[in-house]
């Protein structure tokens, strides 16, 4: 019973739009729509949980946690709209912490008892962005800076991760079509 937390960037940035006239947003949501779609026609997925998270302040930036229906998952993720600033580090965070704080409840973590091995609940953080510098109050940032583990004796995370870039051509004000990644 996995569960797939959805991240979501939701930042100026995503209004961006493609030569279709589809923003980066709507990209995203469609994205995240067809994937449901695919994994609802496998069997194992009967008993996925679906979470929704963006680069909204904390505690705003929890869209639909564990507890939500599919319903209210596609309600909330069709809502979304793209303001504010590019705050990956913030957003991880806030992953990180929902995932730790569902695990703490359904007594997969116990602090000071250790971890339960026979108990496994495994965990997918799919994060879409479109790859924009990292904006924050302070200015902009060139790298994500903030720690996992506040203790070491908490519970191991394995970290794998693909990174993938599309290149989509986007108008700007002047009607001009440039690319975002030159190759």
């Amino acid at each position: 019973m996995p569960i797939l937390l959805f991240l979501i960037d939701t930042s100026a940035s995503m209004n961006q739009r493609t030569d279709l006239g589809t923003s980066y947003l709507d990209i995203a949501k469609g994205a995240v729509e067809l994937f449901l779609k695919l994994r609802s026609r496998d069997p194992a997925s009967r008993g996925d949980r679906y979470m929704l998270v963006t680069y909204d302040e904390p505690p705003y930036c929890i869209k639909a946690g564990w507890k939500e229906n599919h319903a209210t998952f596609m309600s909330e993720l069709k809502n979304l709209q793209a303001s504010g600033l590019t705050t990956l580090g913030q957003a991880l965070r806030s992953s990180f912490d929902l995932l730790n704080l569902n695990r703490l409840i359904s007594g997969i973590d116990n602090y000071g008892q250790g971890r339960n091995p026979f108990f496994l609940e495994p965990s997918i953080l799919i994060t879409i962005t479109d790859g924009n510098k990292l904006t924050s109050t302070a200015g902009v940032q060139e790298e994500v800076r903030f720690h996992f583990f506040k203790v070491s004796f908490k519970w191991q995370r394995t970290c794998r991760y693909f990174c993938g870039r599309c290149t989509l051509p986007v108008k700007n004000k002047l009607d001009q079509t440039f690319h975002l990644h030159e190759p």
